[in-house]
């Protein structure tokens, strides 16, 4: 009779000790166990120690609640403007109802890559290349926004998407080069011409202030010899004003016109020209 009985205690024990092994279960913060009952779903299960009738009565499947980061493979897009582009992007997304992500959905992980994929295309297909590459951020949101519309059913919540590589093709790359080649040499010379126009304008302002008081240009012109003697130059150059050289080259004028000069009050004759007479023939006497 004892001998029945440690068998018996032996096998209990056994069976707790199976039954502990099997249907215990430690499920940490940042998971979610889905508990099935002979193929129903009849809880979800929050962090911390669960136990679960073993023997495949209960099964209890885990899911992930942290944020899953996915590479969305490089795809081929044709832009608006009939450009072909390579893109990748990556998605952000987490699972917000466990109990959606196991029932609603086969595969979450692989539905959001599919959507992503499609979106993608769809999306950038309806985008210029210049609001693919400088509006950036629009681009992002508007995906976000339609992929989350899909995987909401799904209790999955995409939280960023970011459209990571744009390959251009080399003949695109080119004339990208060229165009802003050709918008740096209009920016330069759109800035010459405003330095040039206030210069302008900043020796217009001198001009009047000179005007307004003569002895400033003689002052300037001391200046500028003093400037001059500063420096060891072998030529120096000694700017002399209009109205003494002015008598001088009216009278190089009348020259040139071959009249001389004229008398002071006095006109030149024949209107300042030269007149040159032939002499006369001398004959000779009769008889001779």
């Amino acid at each position: 009779m004892g001998g029945i009985f440690a068998t018996v205690v032996v096998l209990v024990v056994l069976i707790l000790l199976v039954t502990v092994g099997t249907g215990f279960r430690v499920i940490y913060e940042y998971e979610r166990g889905v508990v099935f009952r002979l193929g129903r779903l009849i809880d979800v299960k929050g962090p911390g120690p669960r136990l679960i009738i073993p023997f495949g009565i209960d099964r209890l499947l885990k899911i992930d609640l942290r944020i899953n980061v996915h590479q969305v493979p490089a795809q081929d897009v044709i832009t608006k403007d009939n450009v072909t582009v390579r893109v990748t992007a990556v998605v952000f997304f987490r699972v917000v109802d466990a109990r959606d992500a196991y029932v609603k959905v086969n595969d979450y992980r692989s539905s959001i890559s599919t959507a992503a994929q499609t979106t993608l295309r769809s999306i950038l297909g309806q985008s210029t290349l210049d609001e693919l590459l400088s509006q950036r951020e629009k681009v992002n949101a508007e995906l976000q926004t339609v992929i989350d519309e899909q995987t909401e059913p799904w209790g999955v919540k995409v939280t960023a998407v970011e459209v990571k590589d744009v390959d251009l093709p080399q003949s695109m790359q080119r004339a990208m080069a060229l165009q802003a080649e050709a918008e740096r040499e209009k920016r330069a010379k759109i800035i010459r011409a405003e330095g040039e126009f206030q210069s302008a304008q900043q020796l217009s302002d001198a001009a009047v202030v000179i005007g307004k008081e003569p002895a400033t240009l003689q002052l300037r012109y001391l200046q500028t010899l003093s400037e001059i003697g500063t420096e060891q130059n072998t030529v120096v150059v000694f700017p002399l004003p209009l109205d003494l050289v002015q008598p001088f080259i009216d009278i190089s004028s009348r020259a040139r016109q071959g009249g001389g000069p004229a008398e002071p009050g006095k006109p030149a004759e024949n209107g300042g020209r030269a007149v040159v007479r032939a002499p006369r023939a001398v004959r000779p006497p009769k008889g001779a």
